[in-house]
């Protein structure tokens, strides 16, 4: 399996979430704010599950923090770092990406390990 996954820049609107299925059992998520992009690793630091509550739906109401649909952790977006739930002072796993014109490389090989 490739350590590079790509994505379009595009398939992710300002202010929104996109998810992208890499295996049945590996999945990460972007998220775009104020222009800027963060990539994460689909996994919640509490329990070890998926965040989203519907498809690409990393964000909570207002899009102003990425939330876990199951017990409502919430995290900066910025920084992956979680301010509210079960799992405080714990991190999203921020993964490396570097932009080709259009195309998101995401460099998931701490993933594959």
């Amino acid at each position: 399996m490739s350590h590079i996954f790509q994505f379009s820049i595009n398939d992710v609107a300002d202010d929104s979430s996109k998810g992208f299925t890499i295996t049945p059992e590996l999945s990460i998520f972007a998220v775009k704010k104020d222009g800027l992009l963060y990539v994460y690793h689909n996994r919640c630091p509490h329990l070890g599950i998926e965040l989203e509550w519907q498809e690409d739906q990393f964000l909570d109401s207002e899009n102003a923090l990425i939330q876990c649909c199951t017990h409502g952790a919430l995290f900066i977006i910025d920084s992956g770092e979680c301010v509210a739930g079960p799992c405080v002072g714990d991190s999203l796993q921020a993964l490396p990406f570097s932009m080709d014109g259009n195309t998101v490389n995401v460099d998931i090989a701490l993933l594959q390990a």
